[in-house]
């Protein structure tokens, strides 16, 4: 088992639950400020260290350049305060990557995940180090203020990190790359990114039924998109991995999660939103993702009701 990581290298990533913000929409299908903030404030209060925006869970490349400007620009001056931001500037284009990743500096947010090229497929090791290269070299005197998260989720982008990749780009980027999440979903694969770079990374998982192993291999946080409306036990998992009620209420994530399995997994997550909040407005999703439909929504209410979520303790 890996030593937990306590290096003054490492002391800037981030710790906590810092949920994957899914995101809220208009009538017209554009990015709800009013309501984006708000749902950051309530997470904020219930404990979470800080949010993260425009990530899978929140759509991100469903959102052009200056709607994801404008929205974090938005959050904070409705009160969100930068440092407890994190943003995905994952583009398909690298300039754009670029020029989102620029922004996010200037701003002054936690942070940026970055996924590796994700249009075109079955490319190298050479060419994902040198897509993620792109972007920083070209960050120039913005480069120290940057803090960079490694994204690692093949199964929507079709391109993995490999073990080489990343410390190739650890060894090249050293003060800038803090951390690797990896939502692949894959306990044997977390477990050996954790060995592998526990002691210079910090690796967090996406998957919530993987947070009490990567706890004890010294994963400090989450960025989980089952946070968003169950913050405080995501917590746990992660920082309590060996309480007595940790294995119950591991259990409880891992048939919540089965209870989504007949649904596209963003629609119910924002059908659970809508449920919990009284709030309608949540069921729209940007396409090509498709809304819940009215039946599918109350089939979904009714077990999720059953099922059962505490606002005040989860």
């Amino acid at each position: 088992m890996s030593t937990p990581p306590n290096t003054e290298q490492k002391s800037a990533a981030f710790s906590g639950i810092w949920p994957a913000l899914l995101t809220p929409l208009t009538a017209d299908l554009g990015i709800d400020h009013a309501r984006f903030a708000a749902h950051c404030r309530s997470l904020i209060a219930r404990g979470c260290l800080g949010v993260t925006a425009f990530g899978t869970t929140g759509e991100g490349p469903s959102f052009s350049m200056a709607e994801r400007r404008e929205a974090i620009e938005q959050l904070i001056a409705n009160g969100i305060p930068a440092a407890q931001i994190m943003v995905s500037t994952s583009c398909a284009a690298l300039p754009e990557t670029l020029e989102l990743t620029r922004h996010a500096v200037s701003a002054g947010v936690h942070g940026c995940l970055m996924l590796p090229p994700f249009f075109l497929k079955g490319v190298s090791d050479q060419g994902v180090i040198d897509s993620y290269r792109y972007v920083l070299d070209a960050m120039g005197s913005d480069l120290p203020q940057l803090r960079l998260y490694l994204y690692h989720i093949p199964q929507v982008t079709g391109v993995s990190l490999s073990h080489h990749v990343i410390a190739t780009l650890k060894a090249m980027y050293p003060d800038t790359i803090l951390g690797i999440k990896d939502s692949a979903c894959s306990t044997a694969h977390s477990i050996g990114l954790a060995e592998a770079f526990m002691k210079d990374l910090t690796v967090y998982v996406g998957f919530e039924p993987d947070l009490p192993e990567m706890g004890r291999r010294g994963s400090t946080g989450a960025i989980s998109g089952l946070a968003n409306f169950m913050p405080r036990l995501v917590h746990r998992l992660v920082t309590q991995p060996d309480a007595a009620a940790t294995p119950a209420e591991r259990e409880r994530v891992v048939r919540l999660i089965g209870l989504l399995d007949d649904y596209s997994l963003m629609p119910a997550l924002k059908g659970i939103m809508a449920m919990l909040t009284g709030e309608p407005a949540w069921l729209r999703v940007r396409a090509p993702l498709v809304a819940l439909t009215q039946g599918e929504f109350a089939a979904l209410e009714s077990v999720i009701r059953e099922f059962g979520i505490d606002p005040e303790r989860d």
